[in-house]
């Protein structure tokens, strides 16, 4: 093995992407002992010569690659009256961004130097022309690749040169195919492509037929290059004093500023942002709610204990201390320390009487009441236990209409998921008066979500431990075409507030709702633990904008699309909440019995809730209910409900009900409201089925019937 072999094998173990690095003395005293014949048969030596054709290494080069160009540039207009910084770069060999920067660098010395725009066009290679011009071009490629033997066109072609290379070296009559044999024609080319592409990036000038054939080939481009016409001025010269940035204490105590020269101030620059603090997305939440109750006269409650007496967590909430939210699997009880001894001791066996033997026209839960149990130190489960507490201070300190409100955490033993998290912050508002009804209560939820922008709600009846009556908000959102639960409230029980002290003639309302709701509505984030927790995006701190919950959180009473031919979601909502309607006899893609219409109902609601809802609401035949639970994966249909009860739901499972009829029944779609532009769409979506119906048909009879004339012939 020669030297140029085992150089051309040191080669082929240097890593090359878009060019080696920036070549020395050495590779250009090597390259010169190298001859164009001595490339054959030599790809990776062939590929480093070619490159180096870029570069052309010179003494004054090797000067210029050190940072003295400002010096330079300064002996160059002693010499001279101006230049052309394009050209200069170009006959120094150097890069131009860098040479633009040290003239600037010299025009903050005042009237040193005096400059003028420029702007000049030249031809650039493309990346594919730099690739020809380091590789070769296809057509020279494929005539090596052909060689004095020939070469089979298919081999050719999965070449990555192969295509235009055969298409260019046919055009140019150095090879034939002959019976699928690529042959050659001439027994000596020049690859001129690429002679004119080294010849440009080195800035010589080609023939302007030559620059139209590579500008069709889309090998070179042409580029608009702005520089500087520099020259001297006023204050030129070519001995420069370094420049002082800052006035210090030194100076002026020496004195020794009078002799020196200062950089010229900037006061247009925009300087550097200070570093800042972020407000969380929830905090922007919480300080929108925050104004919405104040705005409303709210005064605010303390809520900065998040210990707190399973007493004033559960026993002063009238909730029972068997019920289940005080187990540890939904609870967190603290350790150290693991009990409370303060209490009002005479408030303490008002509590244990009522919950014990009953009491204010109440029978009690008639159980043990035990100390130890309201003894326990819990994380909070609920800021209503801060309600109950200010609740209390107020009866003591004399009655007085008061409407207060709190938002802040609390935590709760859940299984985390996407929705669910085990602490979260809770928005909370109460209201105390005298002969305060449910009237009202309807009243101040109206005025509070319209703030929010929410303007259609409905409610519904549901069970709390400590209030009663209680109601559910729920909220129809167009984005996902159904409603939905916001909130929920309810009239304080006397259980409760009498044992406290309160005048009998006074009730308290008390309604909540979560914050990260509607947060992840509002910054539209699917992920609970992406906006809270250990994994959140610390840009999406910095650069969430301000809220503005008016326009977020917009309901509206239109319906879902209705189901029609192409529509994906083959889904009819009724205009509530609690049922829907996925496939009957005539919409749907299943066959069902023609007295069989498919639900999708509320998992809460049992085979009887679904009988009578539709037998008292909508006055429907109902003869019989059959229910199907989808749990993911899993579906079984059961007549018995209060095994479904038993499984834990989520958010993604779905229960189904089968609701049969008489058999005279005809089926229609339910309607609450009055005719309007949903049933005018219903009607319209009906007769479209009905005229593809009648198209299908047509189209099977014509089928059937040319079945039955080839049959018959």
């Amino acid at each position: 093995m020669n030297d140029l072999d085992r150089l051309n094998q040191i080669l082929q173990d240097q890593p090359y992407i878009e060019g080696f690095a920036q070549p020395s003395s050495v590779d250009f005293s090597t390259r010169s002992a190298v001859k164009e014949k001595d490339l054959k048969g030599r790809e990776h030596l062939e590929r480093w010569f070619h490159h180096l054709s870029s570069y052309e290494m010179t003494a004054d080069t090797v000067s210029r690659s050190t940072d003295n160009f400002p010096q330079q540039i300064l002996d160059l207009l002693a010499s001279s009256t101006e230049f052309n910084s394009i050209e200069l770069a170009q006959q120094w060999k150097v890069d131009h961004q860098k040479l633009i920067g040290a003239i600037k660098s010299l025009l903050a010395n005042e009237g040193v130097l005096a400059t003028k725009d420029v702007t000049e066009k030249r031809l650039e290679l493309t990346n594919e022309g730099v690739q020809f011009a380091n590789e070769g071009s296809p057509e020279f490629l494929v005539f090596q690749f052909v060689g004095t033997e020939g070469a089979a066109q298919a081999d050719i072609m999965k070449q990555p040169f192969g295509k235009i290379g055969m298409a260019k070296a046919m055009q140019a009559k150095w090879v034939s195919v002959d019976k699928g044999l690529v042959v050659r024609k001439s027994t000596d080319v020049v690859d001129s492509t690429r002679k004119f592409l080294e010849s440009l990036r080195l800035g010589e000038d080609v023939d302007e037929n030559q620059k139209k054939e590579l500008k069709k080939r889309k090998l070179i481009s042409e580029v608009n290059i702005k520089g500087l016409l520099v020259s001297k001025g006023e204050s030129f010269t070519t001995n420069l004093a370094k420049q002082e940035a800052d006035l210090t204490p030194e100076m002026i105590a020496s004195g020794s500023w009078k002799d020196k020269q200062f950089k010229k101030y900037n006061f247009e620059s925009l300087g550097v942002v200070p570093s800042s603090g972020h407000l969380h997305p929830l905090m922007k939440v919480r300080s929108e709610f925050r104004q919405i109750f104040f705005s409303m006269g709210f005064s605010e409650m303390a809520t900065n204990r998040y210990v707190e007496s399973s007493f004033w967590n559960f026993d002063a909430l009238f909730q029972p201390q068997q019920h289940p939210a005080r187990d540890a699997h939904d609870t967190f009880f603290v350790s150290d320390p693991a009990l409370s001894t303060k209490f009002p001791e005479d408030y303490l066996e008002r509590v244990k009487t009522v919950h014990s033997q009953g009491g204010y026209g109440s029978a009690g839960y008639n159980y043990d009441w035990k100390i130890e149990e309201a003894q326990k130190n819990v994380l909070r489960t609920h800021t209503t236990a801060v309600s109950a507490r200010q609740l209390y201070q107020l009866a003591q300190e004399g009655f007085r209409p008061s409407k207060l409100f709190s938002i802040d955490r609390v935590f709760r033993n859940e299984t985390l998921d996407a929705t669910h998290l085990a602490e979260f912050h809770q928005v909370e508002g109460v209201i105390a008066e005298k002969n305060l009804s449910l009237a009202h209560l309807i009243g101040v939820f109206t005025e509070f979500f319209k703030k929010l922008g929410i303007t259609n709600l409905r409610f519904k009846p549901t069970y709390n431990p400590y209030t009663e009556p209680s109601m559910e908000i729920f909220a129809y959102h167009q984005g996902l075409a159904k409603w939905v639960e916001i909130g929920n409230s309810g009239m304080f029980r006397p259980e409760m507030l009498l044992p406290m002290g309160l005048p009998a003639d006074v009730n308290v309302a008390g309604y909540g709702l979560s914050l990260e709701r509607p947060t992840m509505i509002k910054y539209g984030i699917n992920n609970i633990r992406d906006l809270f927790g250990s994994k959140i995006d610390l840009d999406v701190v910095y650069n969430t904008p301000i809220c503005r919950l008016d326009n977020c959180c917009r309901m509206t009473s239109r319906l879902a699309r209705l189901w029609q031919p192409g529509n994906p979601q083959r889904r009819v909502f009724l205009p509530d909440f609690w049922m829907a309607v996925i496939e009957s006899p005539s919409v749907g893609r299943n066959k069902l019995p023609r007295n069989c219409v498919k639900f999708e109902v509320d998992p809460r609601m049992s085979r009887h809730d679904i009988r009578e809802y539709l037998t008292k609401i909508y006055d429907l035949p109902v003869r019989d209910v059959r229910t199907e639970v989808q749990m993911g994966d899993i579906t079984w249909n059961t007549k018995l409900d209060h095994q479904y009860k038993k499984a834990m739901w989520k958010e993604e499972d779905k229960k189904i009900a089968y609701v049969f009829m008489s058999k005279d029944f005809a089926f229609s779609f339910p309607q609450m409201f009055a005719a309007s532009e949903e049933v005018v769409e219903l009607a319209k979506m009906t007769k479209q089925q009905e005229e593809l119906k009648e198209k299908l048909n047509e189209q099977y009879a014509n089928r059937n019937r040319r079945v039955g004339q080839f049959l018959a012939a």
